[in-house]
């Protein structure tokens, strides 16, 4: 008779179910007793419909016995929010961060441009891209400081204080970033979005709506940030077609135009000051 070998796999999967057993075999026994109705803060409402003990019938063992609301009191009332709570409001503001600094704010435009320089110099990954993402995400916070300022002042503040309801809250706290985007947004794209969503719009700035004004936002920020890496390409292009035609008539035919190119590009970005003469155009666009 040929006997049975166990795989490794199979001798695994017995430890771990023998070590269960024991640690359940080994558990105290615990008695479980009905808590007292619990009472919200300090008032005398109770989260509980029903006492304990009052049920007849089947359908009312079924039925939950506590009322299906949530309420969240904080600064005014008697408590503060839950630290639970606090951390998930904060993942949440984390999660959607990203998207708010890149569709509602200048970073879109500078992070464009400064990738345009860098491919302009030809120098491939200096300065490599941790560095022009921080940069820009300086000059974002920089040129949006006043438009942050009055959303946290008349928005955050008031909310904070209970003064205003949380709809009100938002539409205040979305109006400084909408005169923001007014100016940088070009009337075609916003004719565009509003006739793909079959809109009617009468030509009133104040009548777009979110769902318009930010995608048309976008597409403005996008032809502008290339309209200027046009223009700053022009000059090295320049360079390029120099340095070219010279090496062509001295017959080094072999010789990459862009090796003896590139450290007379870099040259000139130091010699104009590149990177202050290309950030202060760019930063002055939006004022």
């Amino acid at each position: 008779m040929k006997k049975k070998r166990f795989t490794g796999k199979q001798i695994m999967i017995t430890i771990c179910l023998l070590i269960t057993v024991g640690i359940l075999c080994i558990q105290n026994v615990m008695t479980v007793h009905a808590a007292e109705p619990h009472f919200t803060g300090d008032t005398e409402y109770s989260t509980v419909i029903n006492e304990p003990g009052t049920a007849k019938t089947p359908d009312d063992l079924n039925q939950l016995n506590i009322e299906n609301i949530v309420t969240v009191t904080y600064n005014d009332g008697n408590g503060q929010i839950n630290g639970a709570l606090r951390i998930l409001i904060i993942l949440t503001l984390i999660a959607i961060a990203p998207i708010l600094i890149i569709m509602m704010t200048s970073f879109t435009r500078i992070i464009i441009v400064l990738h345009f320089t860098r491919s302009a110099l030809n120098t491939q990954t200096a300065p490599p891209n941790q560095i022009l993402i921080g940069l820009a995400l300086i000059l974002t916070f920089f040129i949006m400081q006043p438009t942050l300022e009055r959303v946290y002042n008349e928005a955050i503040i008031p909310f904070e204080n209970g003064e205003l309801e949380q709809d009100e809250a938002f539409k205040l706290g979305m109006a400084p970033l909408r005169e923001f985007m007014y100016p940088q947004t070009q009337l075609r794209d916003v004719e565009l979005f509003m006739s793909i969503s079959g809109q009617e719009w009468d030509g009133n700035i104040e009548e777009i709506p979110n769902s318009v004004l930010v995608p048309s936002f976008m597409v403005s920020e996008l032809r502008t940030a290339f309209w200027i890496g046009f223009m700053i390409y022009i000059p090295f292009i320049v360079i390029d077609m120099v340095v070219a035609s010279t090496l062509m008539s001295m017959g080094m035919m072999m010789l990459p135009p862009t090796t003896i190119s590139m450290p007379f590009k870099i040259l000139l970005f130091v010699l104009a000051d590149g990177w202050a003469l290309i950030i202060g155009q760019v930063v002055q666009t939006f004022y």
